[in-house]
């Protein structure tokens, strides 16, 4: 999950499917936090409790990010990564 949000990342030229492949790649961190609590310390839950904050960091990040694009979009009429050279002048 974490390579193909990367590759998404990377590929992708519209800023909805960024932040989608961003979404992945901290979707897969966090799944990752819960397996290796659960694994390495069965009895303990700081693990649980990074997922639990990453999940809370992941939706203020999202909103954020939402809020720019939309103010992007109102701005250029578009969401291309291309088209954001426009903003700058």
């Amino acid at each position: 999950m974490f390579f193909i949000g990367i590759y998404g990342f990377i590929t992708r030229k519209n800023m909805i499917a960024i932040l989608i492949s961003l979404e992945l790649v901290l979707n897969a961190v966090e799944i990752n936090f819960a397996v290796f609590n659960r694994y390495l310390f069965p009895g303990q839950l700081e693990g649980m409790f990074f997922t639990v904050f990453g999940i809370a960091i992941t939706a203020a990040e999202t909103a954020i990010a939402l809020a720019i694009i939309i103010n992007a979009y109102r701005s250029i009429g578009n969401i291309d990564i291309k088209n954001l050279n426009k903003m700058k002048g």
